[in-house]
């Protein structure tokens, strides 16, 4: 009988303590790989919990790839589950291209991705709580701050982001940025240099390219499948910088790194001695079951976690952040203060109190709601307008879905017609690619800013400019 205890006062769901055990118990080898699972109902009643609980966690386990089920036989632990654990353990506390959108024309309809419903934006409660802030806050806050960010801010993060993504970390080794820019950049900084090869999802955001060769590195694209990075395709006769990575929702084909390949990746990492950056960019819009838990979390001191809230309430807030190993906390810093001195404190606080007192949470379930309705829209317009020819890819997660179609290639000469003639704005997915030729007949739809009659009329208008 499996032993799972269940601590009814933590403020912690079942589901997530049932999910969270059973996976623990998997990477630890303490379930062995095809070891079988006992059933649901005979789970939930050993556990004294709802069948539902037991259901939603194993559905949980099954996205993420620790488990697969054998219709009449059962419920298995997956093959290549196991992860090595190091002797070294975290001490933390918490241990429990896409373009400027053109106002010259406002009838356009842009499809642009990563945008979020700027229109719901919180602003009667950010503008509460920056009142407050302002009125309230210490002669202190209105100096210079330190370059890592305020400690308030940063304490919040390490719980918030332990209870939501399964991230591992101390408030030590935060460092607040001005976006995942930034991030990025400061990451870039840190460890590359001109003979430097990196290694890259092919296709991801081209910007990321121009951040990355910035350096003078050798950029090495990893071809993505459904399911993400194809790790068995990293090379192993280089010793990359790092490894980049969105391994939750991957951009901008919207695959899940599976378990297998997230341990392939951290031990690749481990033999070659380098780390693995984890783009973590709008996971927490997750239609189908919990938020899929960070590769951090399994391995803090491989892997440098990048997040920002953007893509979450808007992205001129301009807050990011980074989650370092202990190695590189002194000299993120040290560049950091060399760039922009820090993030400003007054929005770092305001941001810190959003989240502390649930208003982020709140905002997030509100937005689920709304992203489902949209990107649900999208696809009956797709379909509707579209049938057998258009292949929906990717929408699981995230603010856009991928459209790939029957016998299309989307030229720039096409896109433009698309946009001059018909006023809508189209993202290839091939724009994206380091390797060209294998994704011409893909384009990205983003959908987070647009309301249900816009989708509605921005579908037609392209069905009309494919004709």
């Amino acid at each position: 009988m499996m032993w799972i205890p269940i601590d009814r006062k933590m403020k912690k769901s079942l589901i997530r303590q049932v999910y969270e055990q059973i996976r623990t118990q998997i990477l630890k080898g303490k379930l062995n790989s095809g070891e079988r699972l006992p059933s649901t109902r005979e789970l939930s009643s050993n556990l004294n919990v709802s069948r539902n609980v037991v259901l939603e966690a194993y559905e949980q386990l099954y996205a993420e790839g620790f488990i697969e089920s054998n219709q009449g036989r059962g419920t298995f632990v997956a093959e290549g589950a196991y992860l090595e654990q190091n002797t070294k353990h975290n001490s933390s506390i918490y241990d429990e291209k896409r373009q400027p959108i053109e106002a010259s024309d406002e009838d356009i309809i842009d499809f642009r991705s990563g945008i979020p419903a700027l229109d719901f934006f919180p602003r009667k409660k950010w503008g509460q709580i920056s009142r407050d802030v302002y009125l309230e806050s210490p002669d202190s806050i209105f100096g210079y701050g330190k370059p890592e960010g305020l400690s308030q801010i940063r304490n919040v993060l390490c719980e918030y982001l332990f209870k939501t993504r399964g991230v591992h970390c101390s408030p030590a080794q935060v460092v607040i940025t001005t976006g995942a820019t930034q991030s990025f950049s400061l990451v870039t900084q840190l460890l590359l240099s001109q003979e430097s090869d990196v290694c890259i999802e092919d296709p991801t955001t081209y910007e990321l390219h121009s951040i990355f060769a910035a350096t003078g590195a050798h950029l090495c694209p990893i071809p993505v499948d459904e399911h993400g990075m194809q790790t068995d395709l990293i090379p192993t006769n280089i010793n990359p910088g790092f490894v980049y990575v969105t391994p939750s929702h991957q951009f901008p084909l919207g695959g899940i790194l599976p378990i297998h390949r997230r341990i392939q990746l951290i031990q690749y990492a481990r033999q070659h001695n380098c780390f693995i950056v984890e783009d973590d960019y709008d996971s927490e819009y997750r239609f189908e079951g919990s938020p899929i838990s960070s590769i951090q979390g399994l391995d803090p001191e491989r892997v440098i976690y990048i997040g920002t809230f953007s893509k979450i309430l808007s992205p001129a807030l301009r807050i990011g952040y980074i989650i370092l190993p202990d190695s590189l906390i002194e000299r993120c810093k040290n560049l950091k203060w060399l760039t922009d001195l820090h993030t400003p404190s007054l929005e770092q606080l305001t941001m810190s109190r959003f989240i502390d007192e649930g208003y982020l949470e709140r905002h997030i379930r509100k937005m689920k709601k709304i992203y489902k309705k949209r990107r649900d829209c999208l696809k009956e317009c797709l379909v509707e307008h579209f049938g057998i020819e258009v292949n929906i890819l990717g929408d699981s997660t995230g603010l856009h879905l991928i459209a790939e179609f029957e016998n299309l290639s989307f030229t720039e000469e096409i896109v433009q017609h698309i946009l001059k003639e018909h006023k809508v704005k189209i993202y290839p997915v091939e724009h994206h690619a380091i390797h060209k030729g294998r994704h011409r007949n893909k384009i990205i739809l983003g959908y987070g800013n647009l309301e249900e009659e816009k989708l509605d009329k921005g579908i037609w208008r392209l069905k009309s400019g494919l004709k």
